[in-house]
Parts: C-alpha cells; structure tokens; sequence
C-alpha cells in the first residue's frame, strides 16, 4: 500500500459519490475530509528510531509489531534476575522493557501507516478496523469498502464522512443513519434515496432539506452542491 493506490481508491470513492475525479492530494484530503477522526501519528521506534504508527501516541516508548516479534523470536522477553533494592529500580526497569506496539494489523495484506487492523486489503492511514477493504482515513469501521474519512461505520460501500451508520453507499456525510444510497448531509436517518441536508426523516427521495423537489429539480440542486462542496 502507497500513497498512489490510496490515491487511485479514493478517486473510484469520489467517481461514486460525486460523479467526478478527484483533484486533491493526500494532504489535502486529509484537511478537507479527516480532520477530525481518529488516526494513527507517526511516532518512533525505540530500539531502531525508524518511523512508525501508532494509536497510542501518547506513550512514552514505541516498538513495531515487527520488531517486537522478532525480538521474541530471537533473544526474548525475559530478563537476568538481579536483586531489587527499592521501587525505583523496577520502575526504571519497567520504563525499558514497556514498549507500546505500533502498526498491528492481524491477517491483513497491503497495510501502510496504520494500526490495529484486522483481517482487511489496502487500507491506508486507518485505525481499529475489521474485514475492509480499500479504505483510507477510516477509524473503527467493520465490513465495508471504498471508504473515505469514516468512522464507527459498517457494512457499507463507498462512502465519505459516514459517521455511527451502517448499510450506507455512495454517499457523503452521513450521521447515526442507516439505508443510505447516493445521498449528502444526512443524520438520523432510515431508508433514503437521492436526498440531501435530511435529517429525522425515512422512507423517501429527492428531498432536501425535508422538502419534496421532483426528480429533475433535485438533480440540478446536487450539481451546484457538489461544485459547492467541492471548490469551497
């Protein structure tokens, strides 16, 4: 997993949701997207100071899930019992061998700056995740694909900013909502299709704002709010 793949998936999510190519960097996407979910820093590891990533950045001293196995394979874990004299001697000990783990990803493939992930393909730059695929700046999602800038979402398809929902495609900023398809600005909703800035509403399409439009009214309102989106 590099920079370029996560590239080309988010372009294929944006192509979905926006019916456009995705013109931004990384970093930029980033700013606009993921600025407030939880994600992986960069941090270093103690025995070997190369970079890695952690969810637990806090931590005083960091040791890949790499380095940390082969150190177990190799030398161990155990120390050379020495005589103990006060607190303060275990402390230093303990502050030596207490090393966080850092980019733990568990029966998975194509991982990068990531942690604890389990069972998932191509995620990049993602924590807490479970059985997905192609997903980037995603933190505790489960069972889902093409995912942009989400968390605590599952089984759903590409989507971006979809927050606390399930069962979610093509759509963009969705909260605490569940059967969402091709719709932007949603929260606490059910059962919408092709709707926008909706929320405690179910059962229905081509609403904005709570309000009913025809199909072709919709249509050239979601054009100008994607440009919005998109270009503001």
């Amino acid at each position: 997993m590099n920079d370029k793949k996560a590239l080309e998936i988010i372009n294929k999510i944006f192509n979905n949701v926006f019916n456009q190519e995705n013109l931004f960097t990384l970093e930029e996407l980033f700013k606009k997207f993921a600025f407030d979910i939880k994600l992986p820093k960069q941090v270093l590891d103690s025995t070997t100071n190369e970079p890695t990533w952690s969810n637990s950045a806090n931590s005083p001293k960091f040791i890949t899930n790499t380095n940390m196995i082969k150190k177990d394979t190799t030398k161990g874990w155990m120390l050379p019992k020495k005589e103990i004299n006060n607190i303060d001697q275990i402390i230093e000990i303990w502050n030596n061998i207490n090393l966080t783990t850092t980019e733990r990803v568990y029966d998975s493939i194509n991982v990068a700056k990531s942690d604890t992930i389990y069972s998932c393909e191509n995620v990049y730059r993602s924590n807490d995740s479970r059985a997905c695929k192609n997903i980037v700046y995603c933190n505790s999602c489960g069972n889902s694909e093409y995912m942009l800038a989400s968390q605590r979402s599952g089984n759903c398809i590409f989507c971006i900013r979809t927050n606390d929902s399930q069962n979610c495609s093509n759509s963009y900023n969705v909260i605490c909502s569940n059967k969402i398809i091709n719709s932007l600005f949603i929260q606490d909703c059910s059962d919408l299709y092709e709707c926008m800035f909706c929320a405690h509403i179910s059962s229905k399409k081509y609403c904005i704002a709570n309000m009913q439009f025809t199909e072709n009214e919709y249509y050239t309102i979601k054009k100008a709010i994607i440009n919005w989106l998109l270009n503001s």
